[in-house]
Parts: C-alpha cells; structure tokens; sequence
C-alpha cells in the first residue's frame, strides 16, 4: 500500500506544478526514478475526458485534439459549445448580432460572461480578440498541433488570474513536432449553399541529435453564408400577435387578473404592416401601398392584430429575407516553433503565429417609419405617381409621410479583418537537485479593420428624396447647395425605383479600426519534494507575473458624429497594468490509515497590484481525500476579485438601440397600482400605448471609469469512483456553486424602465433620469445606461462523467457521458434587492439538464466515432415572469433537443488516411419558432444535415 501511495503523491506533486503552471519538472522525473515510470502508465487513460478529470486534484475536463477535429465543424469552439460546462454565447452562427463580432468563436464557462472565462495556450495567456475585453477567439487555436483541452473549475483564480471567476479553458498544443502531417476536408449541407473547406500542413523536425525541434503549421478555413430563405424550415415569416381570445383585466387596484388564455400567439406568414421594401404611408385611417410603377393602391392589411402593426397572410415586411443563419468567413493561421536543449539545466523555447480571421455579417437595409422619422414627401415632388397625387388632394395634403425599407438601397454589410500576432520566447529547465523553473515574456497584439458598407447618409438621403421637376423637365434636388455638390435624387415610391446613380449618391462606406495588444513577463519556480512531512513530501510553486492590456478603437470620422445610419461610437482608449505574485503548496496530511489511503491539502495565493483598482487577491484550498485504490473525494472553496476590462472602464457613451423594449407605462403593461400612479406622476395618460411595439428605442451604453472589482466565492465538492472489479470504468460526480458579489454589468434598459416606476414610494429618479420621453407624446425617445456595481449572479449545479473502455469483437471500444444538472443560475439586477432576481435555469440558454455522448470504436485500421448532444427542455419565460403574467404566449418554450454526428474512417499502410462523416445524422430541425442566431439559441444546429470527408497524410 505504500508504494501505491508514494506514486500516488508523485501524480498529485506533477500536477501541482505541470496541470496547474505548465512547468517542466525535470527534476521530478530525475529524483523518481522507477515510480517516473509507473506514473506515466497511471495516466494510460491518455486524452480520455473522465481518466485525467479523475487524477487532477481540482474537477478537469479534458478533450483530445483528435476528438475535437473528428467533426465537419469549422472550428474548434463550435464543438467546445456542445460541452454542457460551456454557453454558445458567440458561436459562428450567432456571431454577427453585435457590431464588431461577426466571425467570432468565444467561450464562455457556465453562462456568466465571456469577461470571466479566461482561455490560456499552453497554460500562458493569449492576446484579446475584441477590443476593451478579454475575449479570446478560438479561431486563433492552431488544430493542427492541439493535443487536448482541458477545462478547470476549481479555484483557478488563485493560480490562473482573477479573470478566471468561472473557469479556465486552457488549449495544451504538442510538443517535439516530427514529421509531415497534412490534412484536408470538404464539408456541404443537404439544403442550401452552405459549405465549407479546411486544410493544414504541419512540419518538424529535430536537429542538433534531438537537442532541438522546429515546427511550422499553416492552415486555411472558409465557409460559405446562408440566408434563412435558403432552408425550408427558416424561410417562413412568423411572429407573435396579440391573441383576441384573451380577456385579461385589471381589478379595483389596478392588478391585471389572468384568464389563462395566452396574451400572445405566434403566426407564421405574419409580419409587420407599417414598413415596406416599395414603401407605404397611412392615410385617413387606411395604409397605402405602392406598385413598381409608382401608382398607389390600398394595401392588404387583411387579418390584422388588435395593435394594428401586424397582420397575417397579408402584405406585410417579410424580415426573414434580412436573417443570415451562417457568415460568410474564413481564417488563415500560421504557427512556428522550436526549442533548444542548451544543457539538462536550460532548454529555451519561442513560438510565433499570425492568424487572419475574415467574418461578413449582412444585416438589415436602413429604414424610416414611424418611430424612426418618416420621409416626408412634398406634393410638388418630381415622382409622384398622378394617383398619388390625387389621393393627396382628395385628402387636402399638402405633405405624406412615407415608410419605407430601403432594400434596393443595399442591404447594411459589416465585413470585420482580424490580424493576430502573438510571440513567446522563454527558458525553462532545473537547478540545484529539486528546483525547476521557467520564465518567459509574451507580446500578443489584434488589429480589427471594420468595413461598413452601404451606411446611409441622412443629409444626402434628405436632400435626394426632395426631388422636384424643373421647368425644363429635368427632375434635381430642390436644395440648390446639395444640388451643386452633387445630389442625385432618388425615388422612393415602388420597389427597386432607387436608381444606382441615387444608391451611389445617398450612400457611403464607413471604416474603423482597433488595436489590441498584450504583453507579458512570468517567471516560476517549483520544487516537487520540497521537504518531508510523515505522509510524504510537500510539493511547492510560487511565481511573478507583469502583464499590460491596451485597447484602443478609432471609429470613422464621420459616422461619429450621427450624419449616418448606422450607430455613431466615439473613440475609445484604454490600458492597464497588474503585477502579480502568485503561490501553491500540496501537502500530504495523512496516508496510510483505514479509510485514507492518502489526504493531501492543496492551497494557492495571488496577490495582484493593478494600476486602475490597487490590490486584489484570489486564494483557494483545498482537500483531496483518497479513502481507497476505488474511491476518492476532492473539495476546494476559493475567493477571488476581478478587475474592471478595459471596456468596462474606459468605454465612452456609444450609441446603441434597445430592441423588444416594453414601455411600463403603455395600457398593457401596467400591471400594478404603484406602476399606474407613477406613471400618472409623469404626465402620462392612462390610455397611453407605445406607437410601435416592435421598434427600437435608442439608448447609450458605456463604460464607467469608477468602477471597482468585483468578488465572488466559488466551491466544489466532489467524488470519483474506479472500481477495480470493472476494468476500464471511471466516474466524477461534482457539486459546484459560484457567487458573484459588486458584479460589473450595464443595467438592462427594461429594468431602468420598470425601476423608474415601479416603488411604491413614487417616482425612482435614480432611473427616472436616466430615461428621455418626448415632451408631447410621452414616447420613448433615449435610454442611458453604463457600467456599474450593482449586480449579482449566482449559479450551482452538478457535473458528472461515466467513461468505459472495453474490448469488443476483436476491437476496442471507448465510451465517455458528460453531463450537467444546473440546480439554479439567478441573476440580480440589483444585489441590494435580494428578493427580486431572475431565476435563469431551465430557460433558453440555460437548460438544467446537458450532456454530451460519444463512443469511439477501433477494429484494426477502421475507427468510427458516434456523439450525441441532450439539451433539455426550456422555457421562454423565468418563473418570476410568469409569477407577473402565467399565460403570455402559446409559445412558451423550446423541447428537448438531440443532435447525433458521426464519422467513419479508414487507416492505410502508407500513411493515408480517408474519413467521412455526418452531421446532424438525424437532420434535426430548430426548435419551432427559432433560426439558431441568437444568444440563448446559438447552440442549435442551423446548418441542417452537413456531409463532409477528410483525407489525411502522416509521414
């Protein structure tokens, strides 16, 4: 029992300095001996997700290099979303919903914000893919040379940085590269256009008698778009109407009484009446539509809602033809390295890489309505059909307002560059008879170049629509100083009447940039037997780190100041600096005992001095309890405080547009008597309903340079199991609760409408000043919201691994089930207000019950590997929603979903190896009602069933 407890110490002493820093612990390896070699057929379990979780004295997850490119994937974060552990926050397919993000891949562990996953290479870390943040884009990962994943829960603050609240995820790449290894894939969807291409070559090569290695990677990936038009499924408009069966009312206190029938339901072949790609106009209580050759006619408004902004099977704004399901992209990432062995006490490395990621996000055209100032159309105006013109003048008009989408004036296109250089150097090895070390600096930069093409200038778009005919016939701008600057008037009435001369004149390419760059210095120190306590040696690590963030954007001079359509941001600048000091001890308590094989007590510090906030310091402990050679628990509780990013802090008051906002003072939202009478309070009439349920109010969003770190508290509890009577089976059970206290976050813009109203004690003007009506209409007109310290997330839930490796049928066959049950996920708007929270679990994006399942089977030169992701049923709603509304729509939630890929390969002698593979084998649908492009939906498959092979050549 001894001996197995000595190995069983060395694999805990490894860790401490190996799985945790990334050290080379030379000196561990000379001072073993026999039990060096013993401990390496320990981990025989390899790259298998529950054998290296099970060792690791913190819960680990690790994913083999080979298992994350077995797919028709274009990247590695597409299939790193599929773990239960990780949000599709920003997948490709949901990439392109903010402004500046199209084509990026970004993880983010348990839910709670990409700002707290930090992702590390090769237990170092990697420069930002989006300016004021620390996100990284996992487009930049090398696949060619990555050996494992490994995703790390436990107290990773402590040893890692602050910024890792949730988690690390850390991407180990493979070392000593020799030889040739190309690979290449070609991937097409059954439906639609959408395919794809990938193809790598890797190269190396020792030199010096083994002494030294260099490598050189290069890979090239692309894809094409595709519109929801392009897929049966996506292609039909829908939307959710009022329901006129429901008569919900208000009893003598102004509360609403349900009736249980939904408020809403959803209607496919419905669609928006008050906007048109030909234009439309509303006159004398009647909407107008306009044919190609300008003649207005009666609309067909048919089967209208109760608001009168929506009707069915009708002539509405089809904005399906407007939704991109998958970017245009593509991405060429080189990577070079070598090390040098200069003696058995110094080994130097370097590493260098340059990646370029092209992502093309084509959104809406502009748009004037209602809620976004009409076009305002003269009678005297050049294009006026002559039953137009009649229509005016039986209605005594001397002026129409027009709405109209402005399709043939081009779709708005964001095509966004990416450049990411990155560059190691560092020396590693061992001195004195225990000691090793290691020491590197790193210097990362990311430059975004922003094209934003057919922004529409209002000036021009002004002056163009005033056209009038001249005495000659000539038809110009009215406004003689546009007219001498060069205006070309544009016609608005009928679809595809906007001329190329007019499109070229009213619209204008915008371009901005930003930079990014990281730069590093890290030294270490470790020592595996530091001395000798009666239970075994205690291991140690301790280090110093200087790091410094910059972040800086240019936005396009001109569409900065507002002349455009498209959000006016302002310069932002920012930069940082922390130095850190960082400590880890694993101490063996007991060993030997009935019931303890072995107690080992794991602990770790950081101290960290940053120039925006002062001092920070993360810490954790914890115990790893191994009651047999079958059983084993692991607990760790750790603190920990993260510091503001850069955008969080420095980020200026950008111009943004709140969509789905719901006005609380509008007559179907006032659902309570405090809500009536403040609303009451500002000037507002009982009958008030918002002009246009489904338009954008426009807001400011910004950073807050007074901003301080916030805290969390975060544990795990946990168990593994290996019975010796079943060879080959391992299974982890882990319960872990994260708290996040003084959490940074921009107050939604709902929660300031529902705050400003809502206190039984009048009027909140804390949030009431942060929201602008017009004067006369009591419209929203602005909503301000920045950064603050006011939030509070908590999240606890369990995860669990089963993994069996068995011989069958002559062949060997690898099982592994990987799962999370999300007990609660809260998020409080406001943590001085315990009481009021949104319970997140089992809502979309959030669903209690993910796992993913794979098998792997080997016979011979065959393989063939079968995955299947659960994600279970969600609601749309949190339960405080329906605490306010039981019965808001018929469409209350998405079911329970399951998606299957498969692969099946083939190995030659001379090196050639041919795979194909599906996915999506089932071609399973969205969930009804969603198209896969949203935060909470991005995990779904959009693509539909996707064929690909890949053929590979190793020499």
């Amino acid at each position: 029992m001894h001996s197995n407890s000595r190995i069983s110490r060395a694999v805990h002493y490894a860790l401490a300095t190996t799985a945790v820093f990334g050290f080379s612990v030379q000196s561990f390896a000379q001072d073993i001996n026999e039990s060096a070699v013993t401990v390496e057929k320990i981990q025989v379990t390899g790259s298998r997700i529950l054998r290296e979780g099970a060792i690791a004295p913190s819960p680990v997850t690790v994913i083999s290099g080979q298992e994350l490119v077995e797919t028709g994937a274009m990247n590695i974060g597409e299939v790193l979303n599929e773990l239960p552990s990780l949000a599709a926050t920003f997948s490709l397919a949901n990439s392109g919903r903010s402004i500046g993000t199209a084509g990026l891949s970004i993880l983010d562990l348990r839910g709670m914000g990409t700002a707290r996953t930090l992702v590390l290479v090769d237990g170092r870390r990697h420069v930002a893919s989006s300016a004021g943040s620390s996100a990284v884009d996992t487009n930049t990962i090398p696949t060619a040379w990555l050996d494992s994943v490994e995703i790390i829960t436990g107290g990773a603050s402590a040893v890692y940085g602050a910024d890792a609240v949730t988690g690390v995820v850390n991407f180990r790449l493979k070392k000593n590269i020799t030889g040739v290894d190309f690979s290449a894939t070609k991937g097409l969807a059954e439906e639609g256009p959408y395919k794809n291409d990938k193809i790598s070559l890797s190269f190396g090569q020792d030199f010096a008698d083994g002494r030294g290695n260099i490598a050189f990677a290069a890979e090239y990936a692309s894809q094409d778009g595709m519109n929801a038009n392009d897929r049966d499924q996506t292609r039909t408009p829908y939307m959710s109407v009022r329901n006129p069966d429901s008569k919900d009312y208000r009893d003598e206190n102004g509360v609403f009484i349900h009736d249980g029938i939904a408020d809403n339901v959803t209607r496919y072949n419905t669609g928006w009446v008050d906007n048109l790609p030909g234009g439309n106009t509303y006159v004398n209580g009647a909407w107008y539509a306009f044919d190609p050759d300008g003649s207005v006619r009666l609309q067909d408004v048919s089967n209208p809602d109760t608001s009168g902004y929506k009707c069915t099977d009708c002539e509405f704004l089809n904005l399906t033809n407007y939704v991109e399901l998958q970017p245009t992209f593509d991405r060429l990432n080189l990577n070079t390295k070598g090390s040098f062995e200069v003696s058995e006490a110094l080994n130097l490395f370097a590493e260098g890489k340059f990646v370029r990621t092209r992502g093309q996000a084509i959104g809406q055209p502009a748009f004037y309505d209602g809620t976004n100032a009409p076009v305002l159309i003269q009678r005297d105006n050049a294009f006026i059909h002559e039953s137009l013109a009649a229509l005016m003048d039986a209605n005594n008009l001397d002026t129409l307002e027009l709405n109209r989408f402005l399709e043939d004036a081009g779709r708005r296109v964001e095509d966004n560059t990416r450049e990411t250089k990155r560059f190691v150097l560092g020396a590693e090895g061992v001195f004195g008879s225990d000691w090793g070390y290691e020491t590197y600096a790193l210097f990362g930069e990311t430059r975004l170049k922003q094209w934003n093409r057919n922004n529409l200038v209002r000036d021009n778009f002004a002056n163009a629509t005033d056209a009038i005919r001249l005495a000659n016939g000539d038809i110009v701008c009215r406004d003689e100083a546009a007219r001498a600057a060069g205006c070309v008037p544009v016609n608005l009435f009928g679809e595809n009447s906007i001329s190329e001369e007019s499109r070229d004149y009213i619209n204008t390419t915008s371009y901005s940039n930003s930079t990014i760059r990281q730069t590093v210095f890290n030294a270490s120190i470790n020592n595996s037997a530091l001395f000798e306590l009666p239970a075994g040696f205690v291991g140690f690590s301790a280090g110093v780190e200087y790091r410094k963030e910059e972040s800086e954007s240019v936005p396009d001079a001109f569409a900065s100041t507002g002349a455009t359509f498209f959000n006016a941001f302002q310069y932002e600048k920012g930069d940082f600096n922390v130095k850190e000091v960082f400590a880890e001890i694993s101490a063996p308590l007991l060993t030997d005992l009935p019931f303890v094989d072995e107690l080992l007590f794991d602990a770790a510090v950081r101290y960290a001095d940053y120039s925006t906030i002062g001092s920070a310091t993360s810490w954790k402990a914890g115990l790893d309890w191994t009651i047999n050679s079958e059983l084993r628990m692991r607990a760790t509780y750790s603190e920990a405080l993260r510091a503001p990013n850069i955008g969080e802090l420095y980020g200026p008051q950008n111009q943004t547009f709140f969509r789905s906002i719901k006005d609380p003072c509008s007559l179907d939202n006032k659902q309570s008597a405090a809500r009536v009478e403040n609303c009451k309070a500002l000037g507002i009439a009982e009958d008030f309903v918002l002009n246009d349920p489904g338009a954008s109010v426009e807001g400011l969003l910004g950073g807050n340079p007074d901003l301080e770190a916030e805290e969390s508290q975060s544990y795990t509890v946990g168990l593994v199991y290996q019975p010796e009577f079943v060879d080959g089976l391992s299974l982890t059970l882990d319960y872990w609760s994260i708290d996040i206290d003084d959490a940074i976050d921009s107050v939604a813009a709902q929660d300031i409408l529902n705050k400003c109203v809502d206190s039984s004690s009048g009027l909140n003007m804390q949030f009431c000043n942060l929201v602008e009506r017009d004067a006369v209409t009591k419209q929203l007109k602005l909503i301000t919201t920045i950064a603050q310290n006011v939030a509070a997330q908590t999240a606890k839930g369990v995860d669990f691994e089963v993994g069996y490796d068995f011989d069958l049928a002559g062949g060997r066959m690898s099982s592994k089930l990987v799962g999370t049950y999300l007990e609660s996920r809260r998020t409080y708007s406001f943590q001085d207000q315990p009481g009021e929270f949104e319970e997140e679990a089992g809502t979309a994006g959030d669903a209690q019950w993910q796992a993913n399942f794979s098998l792997r089977y080997s016979y011979g030169e065959w393989s063939a590997t079968w995955r299947t992701l659960y994600v279970d049923a969600v609601s749309l709603y949190s339960e405080q929603d329906l605490a306010i509304n039981p019965d808001p729509s018929d469409n209350m939630g998405y079911g329970s979903y399951f998606l299957t890929n498969t692969q099946a390969a083939y190995q030659f002698d001379n090196g050639i190896k041919v795979a194909v593979g599906i996915d999506n084998l089932f071609d399973r649908d969205l969930p009804t009602f969603t198209r896969g492009t949203t935060e909470t939906t991005g995990l779904y498959n959009n693509i539909g069933r996707l064929f690909y092979t890949t053929a590979s050549y190793k020499f």
